[in-house]
């Protein structure tokens, strides 16, 4: 028993054109929560108008003068976290330094003068790069000197600044030549 599926008639049962597809329902309207929104926005709408409208109505009243007992005042209450008083300070330390003299004691040995100072602040065997440096340090405003000096490594051309009276003057002139960009100078006690 062969069955030719290709030339069969088809049945008397009607078949939906859209397989798998639910039938569509009716939506219907929830009345009660719609109802219920209604009222609630109509209410609120009446709210308002009578309260804006109640404040141009009402007549202005004075409530009566009470006296009140003249009583000590309570006691107000500190925050626990507050911050207390800034102090006042006086200060008593400027009188004194006005009035105050310092003595100090300075050995003798500090006192004398090891003798002048002279600093050094290159040595060339050429007399062409000393000549430049002493320029270099005449645009800061000091002047130097070129000595010419035989050693036993033959000639040597220094650049020296000096003479300085104290230590302390010529520390002065060599940090002003190192902004300038000068480094490298010592300082000596003066060879005459």
């Amino acid at each position: 028993m062969s069955r030719d599926y290709a030339n069969k008639k088809p049945s008397g049962k009607k078949r939906s054109s859209s397989r798998g597809k639910k039938p569509q329902q009716k939506r219907s309207i929830p009345y009660l929560p719609t109802l219920i929104v209604l009222l609630l926005v109509g209410g609120f709408g009446y709210f308002l108008w009578w309260i804006s409208g109640s404040s141009d109505d009402a007549p202005a009243t004075t409530a009566p003068a009470v006296t009140v007992e003249q009583t000590k005042p309570k006691p107000v209450k500190k925050d626990p976290n507050a911050l207390p008083p800034k102090p006042t300070e006086e200060w008593t330390y400027l009188e004194e330094l006005e009035n105050k003299s310092i003595d100090v004691e300075v050995p003798e040995d500090a006192l004398k003068s090891k003798g002048p100072y002279q600093m050094q602040c290159a040595s060339f065997r050429k007399p062409e790069p000393a000549e430049e440096m002493k320029a270099m340090i005449a645009f800061q405003g000091m002047e130097a000197q070129v000595r010419a000096t035989t050693g036993s490594s033959g000639v040597w051309h220094k650049v020296i600044l000096g003479p300085f009276e104290s230590k302390r003057a010529a520390e002065r002139s060599r940090h002003k030549l190192q902004r300038a960009g000068i480094n490298g100078c010592q300082i000596w006690l003066w060879e005459y």
